[in-house]
């Protein structure tokens, strides 16, 4: 893709929030929409989207519930739209096999080597010196489903490891917000931002998973990519590269 994106390319951040989080006043859906001039389109919504997830029909229907959350009208000739998502996308090969085939592991060691609880991708964050959640161990299976469910219903296709697609306007990531506090490449996104949602944490984290899949489309040479041997069925956590530390001895 060429450096100057088409002015009808979005970048739509979704921090998640469990399946009945309207009930979470602490934690719930917020959706910030970026266009590819870093503008906040429209204005960020914070509640659940759970109705809106049982309501549209396809990719498309989907996009326009978010867009008319957030204020505005779809535009009639958006070409193409990245969503990144908050949540764990997936479960580990080894946890999957134990559940649906009883297929167990050993040894099992520390918890941040475990084969059941974390995937590949967070088993290597954690060599890097970051702490992201398991699905597992960290209560945040409802979210995690949220996700997933998103994936199957509206982007089932696996372009590549770690990238979901409906086949024509949408794409799907997974972004990790909170490793990004801190973050260089990130940063510098985000000042470029003038109408920032500052009132909310779950609206600022939106908005970084939007940056995320704004550099994952016009930079992907800044963000970890995932190794051959990641299990597609796993997923990945696409994080900038400059946010990782030297790896554990």
């Amino acid at each position: 893709m060429s450096c100057q994106e088409p002015a009808n390319y979005f970048f739509i951040g979704w921090d998640v929030g469990g399946w009945n989080c309207d009930k979470n006043a602490n934690s719930r859906d917020s959706i910030v929409i970026l266009d590819s001039a870093l503008v906040i389109v429209g204005k960020p919504w914070r509640g659940n989207l759970r109705t809106f997830i049982n309501e549209a029909k396809n990719a498309k229907e989907f996009i326009r519930k978010l867009f008319s959350l957030c204020y505005v009208n779809l535009p009639a000739k958006i070409e193409h739209v990245t969503l990144s998502i908050d949540t764990p996308l997936g479960f580990s090969v080894g946890f999957t096999e134990l559940v649906t085939g009883l297929k167990f592991i050993e040894p099992v060691g520390s918890y941040d080597t475990n084969p059941y609880l974390y995937r590949q991708t967070e088993r290597y964050l954690f060599e890097h010196g970051l702490t992201p959640l398991s699905a597992i161990k960290d209560m945040i299976g409802s979210q995690a489903t949220k996700g997933i469910h998103v994936l199957a219903k509206f982007a089932s296709e696996v372009k590549s490891c770690g990238v979901w697609s409906d086949g024509e306007l949408l794409t799907a990531i997974e972004a990790y917000p909170a490793a990004c506090k801190n973050c260089g490449s990130i940063e510098t996104l985000r000042q470029q931002v003038a109408n920032q949602p500052v009132d909310n944490q779950d609206k600022t984290d939106a908005l970084t998973c939007a940056l995320i899949g704004y550099l994952f489309s016009k930079s992907p040479e800044k963000l970890i990519a995932p190794q051959d041997s990641v299990p597609p069925s796993e997923g990945w956590i696409w994080v900038p590269k400059d946010i990782l530390k030297e790896v554990k001895p």
